[in-house]
């Protein structure tokens, strides 16, 4: 990778805008385009939803799935709130009604979380 002044006795590598290491030893969570999505930047939208036979779920939207660990968070939140659940296509599933509990996991975590729905 080049860096800039690249060739001069000037050169100093690409580093990122939010922690300033470059680019190779930087953590900071991107999107697929390469750009810093910290929590703050994500719209979490958490509902609960009634699936068949009366059966409730509770839904987690609106996370980047390239700037998330969803895999992690899922882990997290299947343990805090003792139940089953997946992931599929950038949503989480909880199974049971979650939506409190896991409304102030995310709260915790930085990420600015809302309830929607009724």
């Amino acid at each position: 990778m080049s860096g800039l002044f690249d060739g001069t006795s000037l050169e100093r590598p690409v580093s990122c805008e939010v922690c300033e290491k470059s680019l190779d030893d930087c953590a900071c969570p991107r999107s697929h385009d390469g750009q810093v999505r910290k929590p703050t930047d994500q719209q979490v939208r958490i509902r609960r939803e009634k699936r068949r036979k009366g059966k409730v779920a509770t839904v987690v939207e609106g996370l980047d799935p390239c700037a998330s660990d969803l895999s992690a968070i899922l882990k997290q939140l299947k343990s805090a709130c003792a139940a089953g659940g997946k992931k599929a296509d950038g949503v989480i599933e909880i199974q049971g009604d979650h939506t409190e509990r896991v409304l102030a996991i995310f709260k915790d975590m930085g990420y600015p979380a809302k309830r929607s729905g009724g």
